[in-house]
């Protein structure tokens, strides 16, 4: 499935597929729309900024669809999904992190390679705040397709191989040092 994504990328609906991908990956889907926006940006790196605007849009729109399914549809829905891809562990998980850390819950798993979906889902589950879950939504998932994106605009085919083997660990690394200042700002003051 990937390499066909990667395929469609090249193809003549690639940005509506692109968009489509990062909603449904937001809510149902098991791929990231990052298999389609890295080979996009290649082939035409001055595109990168409105190529993760477009990955940023369509994710936090499915991220509501997400919500929604964890807020009135998880028995029928959330739960068999969830259990469909395995992720029944990681959501226990996140909703007891997400009870004593909220916003950042919610902005790490984001960011880093949690399955958005869970995140998602247990949010509505969980019945957290929609504008807080929105506004970590729109900069976690913008902060990592912006990131790609500048990477691939700058750095070409070289930042593919960064983004291919060490992303997960780059963007954990960031959050962990956002966490760490805000955290030393609030003791500090």
């Amino acid at each position: 499935m990937k390499t066909r994504l990667r395929d469609m990328a090249r193809g003549k609906y690639a940005w509506p597929l692109l968009a489509l991908v990062a909603f449904v990956e937001s809510s149902i889907f098991p791929i990231p729309p990052d298999v389609m926006l890295i080979p996009m940006v290649l082939a035409d790196r001055r595109k990168a900024w409105r190529l993760a605007g477009v990955c940023t849009l369509a994710s936090v729109a499915g991220g509501v669809l997400g919500y929604l399914i964890g807020a009135f549809a998880w028995s029928t829905v959330g739960q068999p999904l969830l259990s469909l891809y395995g992720s029944t562990q990681s959501f226990e998980a996140f909703q007891a992190w997400f009870h004593h850390y909220g916003f950042w819950a919610v902005f790490g798993a984001g960011l880093t390679p949690f399955p958005y979906k869970v995140i998602t889902i247990a949010s509505g589950f969980s019945h957290i705040n929609l504008a807080v879950f929105m506004i970590a939504s729109v900069l976690s998932r913008g902060g990592r397709f912006y990131l790609e994106a500048a990477l691939l605009r700058f750095f070409g085919e070289h930042a593919r191989t960064l983004i291919e083997r060490h992303f997960a660990l780059l963007v954990t690394a960031i959050f962990l040092v956002l966490l760490l200042g805000f955290a030393a700002v609030k003791w500090l003051f």
